[in-house]
């Protein structure tokens, strides 16, 4: 499974965040193997130095054979929100994949 991370200029996509996100993909997403080819997480703060509930991260799943799995999560930090936005996937994959994928 490749994971693609992607931020916006208000956030600092250092690699010890990136190296963070790609272990909370790997550890909710892991069970579905080679199901998925690709996991796409873009983190963006909508609301910039507002403050706030303002991060959002939209997470995608690409499945051979399937059109594209996507979920969001807005939350206070991107931690919470890739976090978040793991678990939203889990549910969808399973959702879309049967329970197959476990």
């Amino acid at each position: 499974m490749q994971i693609q991370i992607n931020t916006d200029n208000n956030i600092d996509g250092n690699q010890e965040m990136k190296a963070a996100v790609k272990d909370t993909v790997e550890h909710h997403l892991g069970r579905f193997g080679e199901r998925i080819t690709r996991i796409e997480v873009h983190l963006t703060d909508v609301n910039s130095n507002k403050g706030g509930r303002d991060i959002r991260c939209v997470m995608e799943a690409r499945i051979g054979g399937m059109q594209p799995v996507a979920v969001d999560e807005l939350e206070m930090d991107w931690e919470k929100a890739s976090k978040g936005a793991a678990e939203k996937l889990v549910r969808a994959l399973d959702t879309r994949l049967g329970k197959k994928g476990r």
